[in-house]
Order: C-alpha cells, then structure tokens, then sequence
C-alpha cells in the first residue's frame, strides 16, 4: 500500500513539475504529509526526482519553442549559487523549523497566486466595461 501511495506522489509531483509549477511546492508536502517521510529525506527525494523530471520537461518546453534563452543566464546562476549557502545552511536546521520555513513560503505562495488572479479578473472586468461604455458612447454620439 505504501509503494502505491508513493507511486501517485510521485505522478503528481510529476503532473506539477510538466507544467512547469515547481513539482517540488507539492511533491515535499504529501511526502511529508500524506507518507510520513521526515521533512529533509523528502526535499532530498524531491531534489533526486526534479534533476530526470525537469530534463524530460525541458526537452518538451525547448521542442515547443517555449523557452526564451537570452534569459536563461540571468537566472540560473544565480539560482546555482544560492543553492550551495542554502543547501549547507539547510543540513544546520532542524525538521521542524524547515518545515515552518516551506510551509510559510507555500502560504506566500498561494496568498501571492490569489491576488494574481484578483488583479487578473479587476482587469479583464474593467477593459471589458471600458470597451462596452466605448461601443455605447460611438453609438450615441454617431
């Protein structure tokens, strides 16, 4: 039963981390969560399953035209220099605190998502109004 369970946490991740969203942000909380894996066994799983996911994903975005190299650097390095400071500062925490520290970041997360879409739907209200107040004032004033 437990190999079945890690088996869809391991799809979901995968289904998450296709689509570009960071398989990591769901896979750490339902192998902690849902299969009791201690907190850095599951981000030590995740890192091991992220290098042959994002390479499939890769080849996939890159065949879809969908990745913009001339940004490629600006990010990268940076994201591959601060994960050595991160990665030892990570072996001095315990569980616990990085428990809290992820599952603060995945509240940002989705607090930050939300008003994403909030701002998203204010907009899209406001310019379809603007175009209708546009189309009625043409018709009154042809």
């Amino acid at each position: 039963m437990r190999i079945l369970l890690l088996i869809v946490i391991g799809i979901t991740g995968g289904v998450i981390g296709g689509m570009g969203m960071g398989g990591g942000t769901l896979l750490i909380p339902l192998l902690t969560l849902a299969a009791g894996i201690e907190q850095h066994a599951a981000q030590s799983i995740n890192l091991i399953a992220f290098i042959p996911m994002s390479v499939v994903a890769l080849i996939i975005h890159v065949k879809n035209k969908l990745v913009d190299g001339k940004y490629l650097l600006w990010v990268a390095l940076p994201a591959v220099a601060a994960s050595v400071p991160a990665s030892l500062l990570i072996r001095r925490l315990g569980g616990k605190i990085l428990s809290r520290f992820f599952g603060g970041f995945l509240i940002l997360l989705g607090g930050y998502q939300f008003a994403s879409i909030i701002v998203s739907k204010v907009r899209e209200y406001r310019a379809a109004h603007k175009n209708e107040k546009n189309r009625l004032y043409k018709n009154v004033y042809k």
